[in-house]
């Protein structure tokens, strides 16, 4: 183990040993179920007190950095870095960053238009049955035309959750966690009123028919058909928005 115990300075401590710990292990200096010193030891040479140690630690189980286990061969050991945890923390900051609307719509769109397109040739090459299944259940369940609006929009975020999956490649889908759980339920809230859904599931139908019939560039064609057909609805949903916040602020003006 190859800790650096002499780089701290005393403002925001357990931020920086978080930070040292953290980057020992991405840097594959603390390995995969390696065990910590104990809370005492890090205090000792980090020349810190415990609560100090402590939060730092907190910080990093929070981030699934690291796991305790209590008992006679118990301790805080490095984890295996979690796909899915990485992933949701990337989603969380995303969402925090459309909400403040540090991204355009426009952007959200195109965003998917191109990175979906490239899971649905990947799909179309490694989809196994599973996947199929998957993308067939979502649709039966889309067709239900008691469905809710919120319940359509969640089986949307899990069709295309699922084209993701079927692509087989791990780093793609860590990086479509952002525009999955993130920029798909943005761009279904501000169009889910307006949604069509019986022209969404027939993209979605083609989508599947392209992916199970290996068919890599026809998938990419159908979903950037589709998404394309989302941008005009999101398109005129805005400029209806638009217009009636304008009448409203006309009117608010006249009964002053």
């Amino acid at each position: 183990m190859a800790l650096h115990y002499d780089e701290i300075v005393r403002t925001g401590l357990s931020k920086q040993v978080a930070d040292l710990i953290r980057a020992a292990i991405l840097e594959g200096r603390l390995q995969v179920d390696e065990r910590l010193p104990s809370e005492d030891e890090l205090s000792r040479r980090f020349g810190i007190s415990r609560p100090t140690v402590r939060e730092a630690l907190k910080v990093l189980a929070a981030q699934n950095l690291i796991r305790s286990r209590r008992g006679p061969t118990g301790g805080t050991f490095v984890n295996r870095p979690d796909l899915d945890a990485a992933g949701r923390a990337i989603a969380e900051a995303s969402t925090l960053l459309v909400g403040v609307g540090t991204f355009g719509v426009d952007e959200i769109v195109t965003a998917r238009i191109e990175t979906e397109a490239i899971c649905c040739r990947l799909a179309a090459a490694n989809r196994s049955d599973e996947d199929l299944a998957r993308l067939e259940a979502e649709i039966v369940i889309q067709r239900d035309e008691g469905l809710t609006d919120e319940a359509f929009c969640a089986s949307d975020v899990r069709f295309h959750r699922a084209i993701v999956t079927a692509s087989g490649n791990g780093p793609l889908r860590l990086m479509m966690h952002t525009v999955i759980e993130s920029f798909i339920p943005v761009t279904n809230m501000l169009i889910f009123g307006e949604h069509e859904r019986r022209r969404s599931v027939g993209s979605h139908a083609r989508v599947l028919e392209a992916i199970a019939a290996r068919d890599a560039e026809r998938a990419a064609q159908e979903i950037r058909g589709h998404l394309e057909g989302m941008r005009a609805v999101l398109i005129q949903a805005l400029d209806r928005r638009a217009s009636r916040a304008v009448a409203g602020a006309a009117e608010g003006g006249e009964t002053e």
